[in-house]
């Protein structure tokens, strides 16, 4: 009997040993090693270096000079721990009423802009924290920044393309805008607006 005893916990520390340290030390290193940003969360800093936020995590924007991104069922809205969808069905009419209402804050909002309100901007991700819109959603949006900002729309619509992402590989998925990014570089080529509005220092 001991003896079986003495082999399952040379088993087990070895066990730990390999899977508990070894494995996971030698993954960290090599992350750390080939993709670095990545491994360390995608964090994308301002132009005076400070973390304000991350490529992969959206964050609410509520002033006019900013893009704003979809909405966001997650907790709060935008909370990284608590990452959910709403639940809500195409025949729900909570899920309407919400859509109805939106639609006519983000027209009342954008009165310049032409064409139907995009449906990403009146409807939730299913993680809620969705960091990306499609180009056509950014740019619905570029006569409220324009305005807000006091620049031409010509000069935000190139902001805006300039920020567009390709397929991955070249062939994955669709372009994307990371609003997080964009309104990064709209406050590095325009100036930042009042404070409360804008990315979290």
């Amino acid at each position: 009997m001991w003896k079986t005893l003495l082999i399952a916990l040379r088993v087990t520390v070895v066990t730990l040993a390999v899977t508990g340290l070894a494995y996971p030390l030698l993954v960290t290193g090599a992350s750390q090693l080939v993709f670095p940003d990545q491994a360390n969360g995608s964090l994308i800093r301002d132009e005076r270096g400070r973390i304000v936020g991350s490529e992969l995590i959206g964050q609410n924007f509520t002033g006019p000079a900013y893009v704003w991104p979809r909405p966001s069922a997650a907790g709060n809205g935008y909370d990284p721990t608590a990452s959910s969808g709403s639940n809500l069905g195409a025949t729900s009419q909570k899920l309407r009423d919400r859509i109805t209402a939106e639609v006519a804050r983000l027209v009342a909002a954008n009165p310049d802009a032409t064409g139907p309100v995009p449906i990403e901007l009146v409807t939730a991700s299913a993680s809620g924290l969705d960091p990306h819109l499609s180009p056509a959603a950014a740019l619905w949006q570029v006569p409220r920044v324009a305005r807000a900002r006091g620049v031409a729309p010509e000069r935000v619509r190139l902001a805006v393309e300039h920020e567009i992402e390709g397929r991955a590989l070249g062939f994955l998925g669709e372009p994307r805008v990371n609003v997080l990014r964009l309104n990064l570089a709209l406050d590095q080529l325009f100036g930042r607006p009042r404070a409360g509005s804008g990315p979290r220092g």
